[in-house]
């Protein structure tokens, strides 16, 4: 399978991406800038492809995406870019999922990563700035990019799309005294994303370490999720395709 990892300069999204690498799959690694980039001389000269645009910029996202679809077709991507604070929480953690996943017409199966954080955010779009002008909430953005993994399996059947909580792990974001195992945390993003056993197969779901979990009950709340779809169609200009 080819699959793209966002974020995968460190910490989960390097692991995810050398795991998929020593599996044998054709892996697109990506990093925020050239100074990132370096950090994954190993994988591209083992084969990997590499994008680079800081997703914090939405006309990085729009290049980034361009770029992928000049190339060979993904089967899959996963979603592993993010911020913990600050002004890039929004831009990076949802708008960038989203315009990847409105733009890229190939993948087949979309993996978010989404945090425990998330049961903490409000269900609430007022007075939102995308654009990342003034400081956003992490635990909001997670329960953003869940329900928008939810969504996308509700409205795109054909597709597999599902969130993952890593855990807390002591990765650069989740600092060294974080207390979950670094080497489960990004096990299960590289299961969905290319597993073929029945659960790895299934679609609309919330796991954590290979265990299908509840998330917030605005995950499901249907008009939340068009809420939110129809807010991010608005603020990019662009829709997610009916049905692909």
């Amino acid at each position: 399978m080819r699959i793209l990892v966002t974020g995968s300069a460190e910490g989960l999204g390097l692991a995810a991406a050398e795991m998929l690498l020593g599996n044998g799959h054709d892996v697109v690694v990506h990093a925020r800038n050239q100074d990132r980039a370096a950090a994954l001389e190993d994988l591209t000269l083992r084969g990997a492809g590499l994008v680079v645009g800081d997703f914090e910029d939405r006309d990085a996202v729009l290049r980034v995406a361009a770029e992928l679809n000049d190339a060979e077709p993904l089967d899959a991507v996963i979603h592993n870019a993010g911020v913990w604070s600050g002004r890039a929480v929004f831009p990076v953690n949802v708008i960038a999922p989203y315009l990847l996943t409105a733009l890229l017409p190939g993948p087949r199966r979309h993996v978010y990563l989404s945090s425990g954080s998330h049961f903490g955010g409000r269900a609430s779009l007022e007075g939102v700035d995308w654009r990342g002008g003034v400081p956003g909430s992490y635990g909001d953005s997670k329960l953003f990019v869940t329900t928008l993994a939810v969504a996308l399996a509700r409205l795109q059947p054909r597709l597999l799309s599902n969130a993952v909580d890593p855990g807390w792990v002591p990765t650069r974001m989740g600092g060294p005294n974080a207390p979950d195992d670094l080497e489960l945390g990004h096990q299960t993003q590289v299961w969905l994303a290319t597993g073929d056993d029945p659960d790895a197969l299934t679609s609309g779901g919330y796991w954590y370490h290979h265990r299908r979990r509840e998330p917030h009950q605005a995950v499901h709340d249907v008009a939340f999720q068009d809420r939110l779809l129809e807010a991010l169609a608005e603020e990019t200009g662009v829709p997610l395709a009916p049905g692909r």
